[in-house]
């Protein structure tokens, strides 16, 4: 028994240190997506320079502050939407009734009205519905955790081609009589908030039908790359980045005009002034924000639904599932205990019949025996 008791608690040890380790690997996912993705992708782009003529490689130097700065903007940008717009609130916030409570900014902090708000507000959020989605997915045992977050950023992907459609289409769509002039690459932004919205609002809706065959796909790929968990970031990115630049140069689009709209180059004249710019900078702005916001949302709701979500999480019909499944394995068990009373008062019936039948049968002849 001993044996057997160190066995389970061994057993438990690993399940806990290998889910703390996917917790800790899916920070530095996030890490990674608003701060070395977009600086790693940007150098590829520009900081190799190739000279076929005198077959020979170098290294762009004057652009490594915009690489740099660029990046952790963008970056910065992409979390920034992924949280607002995704509905991001941590459990414990929503325990004492939302952000102002938390910050002790309201004096209702505690308030049970105002934490039944905060709490079914969160449950409604894309966030909260996706962290439902992976804890539920995970729970039953038939996916890992990290095969649900590859399966999720792989259903982001066609999201995230509407996310760079919807700009230009209103930037160059748009007929220029309805514009003022120079604000079309606004109302092009207004128009992705817009999508950006609805799209984290899709996402769980498809993911909690597809995620299952989205997963096996992705362990299909992890068999083949074992940097799955990044590929479709650097792959989308590169793809997403090419087909852009060839469609506007087809269109014969001139997006110099959305030049004066990029607030990176407000910080980098600050910080350098003597840093050069490229002039296709605004379409790696365009990807980045296509890209970065969906993955970092997936990643941060797969993160929430890695912990231990309260049971308030989710709602009432999960209780009543609870409850249903409680009472018809009380039902079975009275059941098979009034199944087994029922055996046991036939077998006692029968040994009773049984006695009385030997007593008929020994009445007479223990009366001659007396006699």
């Amino acid at each position: 028994m001993k044996c057997l008791w160190y066995n389970a608690l061994a057993r438990n040890n690993m399940m806990d240190r290998a889910i703390v380790i996917k917790r800790l690997l899916l920070v530095l996912f996030v890490v990674i997506q608003i701060t070395m993705a977009p600086i790693v992708l940007f150098s590829l782009t520009y900081l190799v320079d190739i000279n076929y003529d005198t077959a020979s490689v170098g290294i762009r130097t004057d652009l490594i502050h915009w690489v740099v700065i660029a990046g952790l903007y963008y970056g910065m940008v992409s979390i920034g939407l992924a949280l607002i717009l995704g509905g991001f609130r941590p459990f414990f916030v929503a325990n004492q009734g939302g952000i102002l409570a938390f910050l002790r900014l309201s004096p209702r902090r505690g308030d049970p009205e105002l934490v039944d708000r905060a709490r079914l507000y969160l449950q409604n959020t894309p966030y909260g519905k996706m962290a439902k989605l992976v804890r539920k997915k995970t729970n039953d045992g038939n996916y890992d955790l990290m095969a649900i977050h590859g399966g999720l950023q792989l259903l982001a992907v066609p999201m995230q081609v509407i996310l760079i459609a919807v700009p230009l289409a209103i930037m160059e769509g748009v007929p220029e009589s309805l514009v003022k002039p120079n604000r079309a690459f606004d109302l092009g932004m207004a128009g992705y908030v817009v999508a950006l919205w609805l799209a984290v609002r899709v996402h769980p809706i498809i993911s909690w039908h597809l995620v299952g065959i989205a997963a096996m796909f992705r362990n299909v790929v992890w068999r083949v790359s074992r940097l799955s968990w990044i590929l479709p970031i650097f792959l989308y990115w590169l793809v997403a980045r090419l087909v852009l630049l060839i469609s506007l140069d087809l269109l014969d689009v001139n997006y110099s005009q959305w030049h004066e709209m990029q607030l990176e180059k407000i910080i980098l004249q600050t910080i350098a002034p003597d840093a050069v710019i490229p002039d296709t900078a605004i379409l790696d702005f365009i990807v980045a924000i296509s890209v970065l916001p969906m993955a970092t949302f997936t990643t941060v709701s797969v993160l929430g639904g890695s912990q231990e979500m309260p049971s308030w999480m989710f709602g009432q019909e999960e209780t009543l599932e609870s409850l249903g499944a409680k009472r018809l394995e009380e039902t079975n068990e009275k059941e098979e205990d009034g199944a087994g009373d029922q055996d046991e008062h036939t077998e006692g019936n029968e040994l009773e019949e049984n006695d009385s039948t030997s007593r008929m049968m020994d009445t007479p002849f223990d009366i001659f025996g007396e006699d």
